[in-house]
């Protein structure tokens, strides 16, 4: 699926669901009532390279396309209103789910994006991966959603839904912690 040309100014618009950008603060009581919660956190490692480095291949989809994961954009960054089309899975059970850049963060302790489904998404809600960068030099990768089923596959497989979000989500912190060391090797 394309998404090279569908970028808007407004980056509510077309999403399938109330409360575009809850997820920037990390606040669960902002989230719409009836979707299920997500907050899995990692740690990556210490130090400002590593936060930088973090940052960087979260905000430029480094991260999820290490991991295999298709990202069909026109923009080399996440930036509000810019459309996306995640691709999960291979040959014809690949799912095709369509999303909308509603926030980002570039700042010297936080980085990451949350962006929102659009219709033609499997499931409705919002889903954020920001870096940040404690007093104590430590870096966390936290992914957190909100998100309910929105078509009878997704609903049908119950359970699974949230346990596959969950492994998402550390498999997220394991790519991106090798990302930000990886970074800081010398090159040959």
């Amino acid at each position: 699926m394309d998404a090279s040309d569908d970028r808007t100014d407004d980056p509510a618009a077309g999403l399938t669901y109330a409360g575009a950008g809850a997820t920037r603060e990390g606040d669960p009581s902002g989230y719409p009532p009836g979707f299920g919660r997500l907050r899995v956190r990692t740690r990556l490692g210490s130090g400002r390279e590593v936060f930088l480095a973090a940052g960087r291949a979260v905000l430029t989809w480094r991260m999820h396309r290490a991991m295999g994961v298709g990202m069909a954009t026109a923009s080399p960054r996440a930036e509000p209103g810019v459309r996306v089309v995640v691709g999960l899975g291979t040959g014809r059970l690949r799912i095709h789910a369509p999303c909308r850049v509603v926030w980002t963060a570039d700042g010297e302790r936080r980085a990451g994006f949350g962006y929102g489904t659009l219709p033609g998404h499997p499931e409705s809600g919002e889903e954020a991966f920001v870096v940040e960068l404690d007093d104590d030099g430590a870096v966390w990768l936290e992914v957190r959603a909100f998100s309910r089923p929105e078509v009878w596959w997704a609903r049908a497989a119950g359970p699974l839904v949230p346990l596959f979000q969950r492994l998402y989500a550390r498999r997220c912190g394991a790519v991106l912690r090798r990302l930000s060391r990886a970074s800081r090797r010398p090159r040959a």
